[in-house]
């Protein structure tokens, strides 16, 4: 019986060395499926060079960035037509972030995929979540 082997994402770095499935790309960064979607879709967009931290990363990278987030919407909605979407980004262990290397994450939301959306990314504290008005 073989055991599986866990691959650490940082050691390489899978957005470095492994970039699978690109979608869409610009001289700065590049877009892909999410390896491990949470809802049809869901895409990354990674700038080229290799960066842990949103914070750290230049004007013109972030400007790249976001020029790929748009371009990738246009995709998504053409082929999966969602009602809605979250962008988002994890910065540091604290927040979530498992791949030091930036990515951005584009989730494409659909009707009815959790009971109640309000408060949207505030979920990432689920008891803040909700919030009267």
């Amino acid at each position: 019986m073989s055991s599986a082997v866990k691959r650490d994402p940082n050691n390489p770095c899978l957005f470095c060395t492994d970039a699978k499935g690109v979608s869409l790309q610009n001289e700065l960064a590049y877009s892909a499926r999410d390896s491990y979607a949470v809802s049809p879709g869901h895409s990354v967009v990674i700038p080229r060079r290799h960066v842990a931290d949103f914070f750290d990363l230049t004007p013109e990278e972030i400007a790249a960035c976001m020029a790929l987030i748009q371009a990738e919407k246009k995709l998504i909605d053409a082929e999966f037509k969602p009602d809605g979407y979250n962008i988002g980004v994890n910065v540091g262990q604290a927040a979530g972030q498992s791949i030091y290397h930036v990515h951005i994450h584009i989730i494409p939301r659909y009707k009815g995929d959790v009971e109640n959306p309000q408060g949207g990314v505030r979920h990432v504290l689920p008891k803040k979540a909700h919030y009267k008005r």
